[in-house]
């Protein structure tokens, strides 16, 4: 949890919401005191699909219309999954989309170098 910066603070595991008669389960929720939103969290194991934004999008949904207060920012979803392909997720997602977030994990730090290439390829 210090990993993902200040103001955290944890809500639910395996939060379990449902929607006429059908359950779903959140991986995490965190809700941020700082910046004053819930924060969706959903772990991935394979790679990202379209239908895993979708769920993200859903459960970020929710909790905006059910659990969010009336002085609370909107809630961010977040996707870490073992890898992403970039233009599924900009097709996916609106265009001005500032909500959800989808971010590849390693096991491993990568080398200097490596870091140095991924983002030089993201400028």
């Amino acid at each position: 949890m210090m990993e993902l910066g200040k103001g955290f603070t944890f809500v639910a595991r395996q939060k379990r919401i449902t929607i006429e008669e059908s359950h779903f389960y959140i991986d995490l929720v965190f809700y941020n005191r700082l910046l004053k939103c819930f924060v969706i969290i959903d772990l991935k194991i394979g790679e990202l699909t379209h239908q895993d934004l979708g769920q993200v999008q859903m459960y970020v949904n929710f909790y905006d219309r059910f659990e969010r207060q009336s002085d609370e920012n909107q809630s961010i979803g977040i996707i870490i999954c073992k890898d992403k392909k970039d233009a599924l997720v900009e097709i996916t997602l609106p265009e001005n989309n500032k909500k959800i977030f989808a971010s590849r994990y390693s096991l491993i730090i990568p080398s200097k170098e490596t870091l140095k290439q991924l983002i030089e390829l993201k400028m």
